[in-house]
C-alpha cells in the first residue's frame, strides 16, 4: 500500500483500480436500490392492497436495518477483517434482493427489505475502508472522484432504471437484477481483494444496538399505525409508539456510561457538530420523505407510466450532480454557513411549487422546481457533513462520522414515516360511493380509490364527473402532504443560521493523541 502511494501520490494504478471495482460495483447495488424503490411504492400498494403509509416501510424498515449495521460494521471488519466480512454484505444483500422479488404479502417485503438493508449497510462503510487502505491517504481526492460515481448517478438511473423494469416486466425485476450484478461482485471480490489482516479491537456496544435499533422500529411502527386505526388511543399505537420512545429514552441516558458507546452522545458538546447534526437531521426528515412522494404524484395523479415518473424524476439527480463537485471545494474555502443558507434557498424554492400541484399543473414547472431543488441538494448535505467532522480530533473522527450517518438514516426513515402517515390520512378522507365495493376487501370504493384506478387502467362503471372529482381530492391530498414537507424545510433554516460562517482551523492535521497520526485514523472520514 505504501508503496503504490509513494511512486504515485497523484494516480490510481492498476492494483487500485482493480480493488475499486469491487467497491463500485457494491456501490452501485446498494445506492440504485433506494432511488429504485421509491417509483415502485404505488405499484406495491396494487399488488399488495396496502395503504401508502405500510408500502413505505419497506423505506423505512430498509433504512433502519442501515442504521444498525453503520457501527457495527468499523467493529466487525476489524474483529472479522474487511474482506470475509465484504462478501457476507454482498451476499446478503443478494440473497435479500432475490428473496424480496418472492414476497407474496406487504409484510414479507418489509422482512426481506431489512435483511437486504443489513448486507447494503456494510457494503459502502468496508467499501471505503478496503479502498482507503489500498490507495493510501495520498491518493483519498482521485479516490472519492471514482466512488462519486454511482453516488450521483444513483438518483438519475434509479427511478428511470425502477420505471422501466416495472413497466417491461414486473416490479419483481428492480430486485431480481441484483441477482447477477451479485455474483459477478462476489467472484470479483473473491479473486481481487486483498488477504484479511484481522487484529483485535475495542468492544462492541450491544447493549445500545439492542435499545435504539428495536425503540425506533416499535415507535415508527406506532406512527404508522395512525391511519389504519384513525385514532391514537388504540393499544397497536400508543403502546408501540410509548414502548419506542422508552427503549429510545434508555439508550440516550445509557449511552454516556460505556467506552464505547453505539453512539457517542458526548460529541454533541462541540458546537459545530451540534448544530450541523441538527441541521442535517431535520432537513433529512423534510426532503427524503417529501422526495418519495414526488414520483407518486406522477403515478396517481398525472397517470404517468413507471417509467416517465422516473424519467421526470431525473432533473432533481442532473442537478445534484452540477452542484456537488462544486460545492466540495468551495467548502475548503468558504465557510459553510455562508453557502448553505442559498442552497436551501434554492431547495425552498424549488419545493414550493409541490404545495401548488393540482390535477393539470405543468409539467415544465414541477421538473423546473426538481431541478432547482437538486442543485440546492448537491450544495446542502456535503458541506453540512463537512462541517459536522472539521472541528473534530482525529481520534474522534471515526465516532463523528458514525453518528451523523446513522442520524441521517433515522431522519429518513422518520421522514418516509410521517409524510407517508399524514398523505395515507389525507386520502381516508375521501368520500365512499355507495354501491362499489373492492372485491377482494369488500370495504368500499372511495372517489380518490376510484379515480387512482382509472388512471392506472382500470375501467369502473363511473361518471366522469366522480372520477374527476376524486382525481382532485388526491391532488389536494398531495399538496397538503407537501405543505408539511414546505414547513420542515423552512424550518431548517434555523440551525443553519448557527452554522460557522468564519473559517476555523482543523485539529485533524495535528495529533493530540499521540499515536503518530496514523491513517487509519483518518480512514473513518470516509466510511460512511
Amino acid at each position: 500500500m505504501t508503496n503504490h502511494a509513494a511512486v504515485a501520490p497523484n494516480k490510481l494504478d492498476g492494483a487500485v483500480l482493480k480493488i475499486a471495482g469491487v467497491v463500485v460495483l457494491g456501490a452501485i447495488m446498494s445506492i440504485l436500490d433506494i432511488t429504485v424503490v421509491s417509483v415502485a411504492l404505488p405499484t406495491f400498494q396494487t399488488e399488495f392492497d396496502a395503504t401508502y403509509a405500510q408500502v413505505a416501510w419497506t423505506m423505512t424498515g430498509y433504512t433502519l436495518a442501515l442504521a444498525t449495521v453503520i457501527p457495527l460494521s468499523g467493529w466487525a471488519a476489524d474483529r472479522f477483517g474487511t474482506k470475509r466480512l465484504y462478501m457476507l454484505a454482498l451476499l446478503l444483500f443478494t440473497l435479500g434482493s432475490v428473496l424480496c422479488a418472492t414476497a407474496d404479502s406487504i409484510g414479507q417485503l418489509i422482512a426481506y427489505r431489512v435483511l437486504q438493508g443489513l448486507g447494503g449497510g456494510m457494503l459502502m462503510p468496508l467499501g471505503m475502508t478496503i479502498m482507503t487502505r489500498a490507495a493510501g491517504p495520498e491518493r483519498i481526492g482521485r479516490l472519492m472522484a471514482v466512488l462519486g460515481i454511482p453516488m450521483l448517478l444513483g438518483p438519475i438511473g434509479g427511478p428511470i432504471l425502477g420505471g422501466w423494469l416495472i413497466d417491461a416486466a414486473s416490479w419483481h425485476w428492480i430486485f431480481l437484477i441484483n441477482a447477477p450484478i451479485g455474483v459477478v461482485a462476489l467472484v470479483y471480490a473473491a479473486f481481487a481483494l486483498p488477504k484479511d489482516n484481522a487484529e483485535p479491537s475495542e468492544s462492541f456496544d450491544f447493549v445500545g444496538m439492542l435499545m435504539l435499533s428495536p425503540g425506533l422500529a416499535l415507535f415508527l411502527y406506532g406512527v404508522s399505525s395512525l391511519p389504519e386505526t384513525g385514532t391514537i388511543t388504540t393499544t397497536k399505537v400508543w403502546a408501540t409508539m410509548l414502548a419506542g420512545a422508552v427503549l429510545v429514552v434508555s439508550f440516550v441516558l445509557y449511552s454516556f456510561k460505556p467506552r464505547h458507546p453505539l453512539l457517542d452522545l458526548r460529541l454533541f458538546r462541540n458546537r459545530n457538530l451540534r448544530i450541523a447534526s441538527i441541521s442535517l437531521f431535520v432537513f433529512i426528515i423534510a426532503f427524503m420523505g417529501a422526495g418519495l412522494l414526488f414520483p407518486s404524484y406522477f403515478l396517481q395523479v398525472g397517470g404517468e407510466s413507471t417509467l416517465r415518473a422516473g424519467l421526470l424524476m431525473a432533473p432533481q439527480g442532473i442537478g445534484a450532480m452540477l452542484t456537488m463537485p462544486i460545492a466540495g471545494m468551495l467548502a475548503d474555502k468558504i465557510p459553510v454557513g455562508r453557502t448553505v443558507p442559498f442552497a436551501m434557498a434554492l431547495i425552498a424554492a424549488g419545493f414550493f411549487a409541490f404545495t401548488q400541484v393540482g390535477t393539470d399543473t405543468s409539467y415544465w414547472l414541477l421538473c423546473g422546481s426538481l431541478f432547482v431543488m437538486g442543485l440546492g441538494m448537491g450544495g446542502t448535505m456535503m458541506p453540512i457533513m463537512t462541517s459536522a467532522l472539521r472541528t473534530l480530533t482525529n481520534q474522534d473522527v471515526a465516532r463523528g462520522s458514525t453518528l451523523v450517518n446513522i442520524l441521517q438514516q433515522i431522519g429518513s426513515s422518520i421522514g418516509a414515516a410521517i409524510m407517508s402517515v399524514i398523505l395515507t390520512s389525507q386520502l381516508n378522507g375521501s368520500n365512499p360511493i355507495p354501491g362499489l365495493n373492492d372485491p377482494k376487501t369488500g370495504e368500499p370504493i372511495t372517489e380518490a380509490g376510484a379515480a387512482i384506478a382509472n388512471q392506472h387502467g382500470a375501467q369502473l362503471p363511473l361518471e366522469p364527473s366522480i372520477i374527476q372529482r376524486g382525481l382532485e381530492f388526491v391532488a389536494d391530498s398531495f399538496a397538503t402532504t407537501f405543505w408539511v414537507g414546505f414547513a420542515l424545510v423552512l424550518l431548517t433554516f434555523i440551525p443553519i443560521a448557527f452554522l460557522p460562517r468564519r473559517r476555523v482551523a482543523s485539529p485533524l492535521s495535528a495529533d493530540p493523541s499521540g499515536d503518530g497520526g496514523e491513517d487509519r485514523t483518518a480512514t473513518p472520514v470516509l466510511i460512511h
